[in-house]
């Protein structure tokens, strides 16, 4: 199954803004609701892929592509992930997360990738009302 045929939905970020959170490392703050929902929404892929990353890790099951029809898939990754978070839970130094850095910088993607999007009003219209919700919330917690 192509992941396009899977994907419903995607939060894509603003285009011809500032995407990349290594544009932003002591640089200016950002000056629009567009740019503040792309920093945002870089930072939250970042989390993301370390999420996968240490999952990846502690897990050899997830390290390769899988053959299981789906089904059998979800009966894999959901017991991986509960295991997981109660060792996160209950072990406050986890030597995985050092291994990470390392191991992981920057994980090459294989097989089929989401190359276009089909956009609907209803979506950018969301989009660009969390954006600006987003952005005064932010403004008003430092003091706009």
């Amino acid at each position: 199954m192509l992941v396009t045929q899977m994907v419903k939905v995607f939060l894509v970020p603003f285009r011809n803004q500032l995407y990349h959170l290594s544009l932003w490392r002591n640089g200016p703050a950002p000056t629009n609701s567009e740019e503040f929902f792309n920093l945002n929404h870089s930072a939250a892929c970042n989390v993301i892929e370390r999420c996968f990353g240490l999952l990846k890790l502690r897990w050899a099951v997830l390290r390769s592509p899988s053959f299981f029809p789906i089904k059998s898939q979800n009966r894999i990754v959901t017991p991986c992930c509960l295991v997981h978070n109660l060792i996160r839970r209950e072990m406050p130094v986890d030597p995985i997360e050092d291994q990470l850095e390392d191991t992981l910088p920057h994980p090459e993607i294989e097989g089929d990738l989401i190359d276009i999007i089909d956009t609907s009003n209803q979506w950018t219209k969301w989009r660009n009302n969390l954006a600006q919700q987003m952005y005064a919330d932010w403004l008003a917690n430092r003091g706009y």
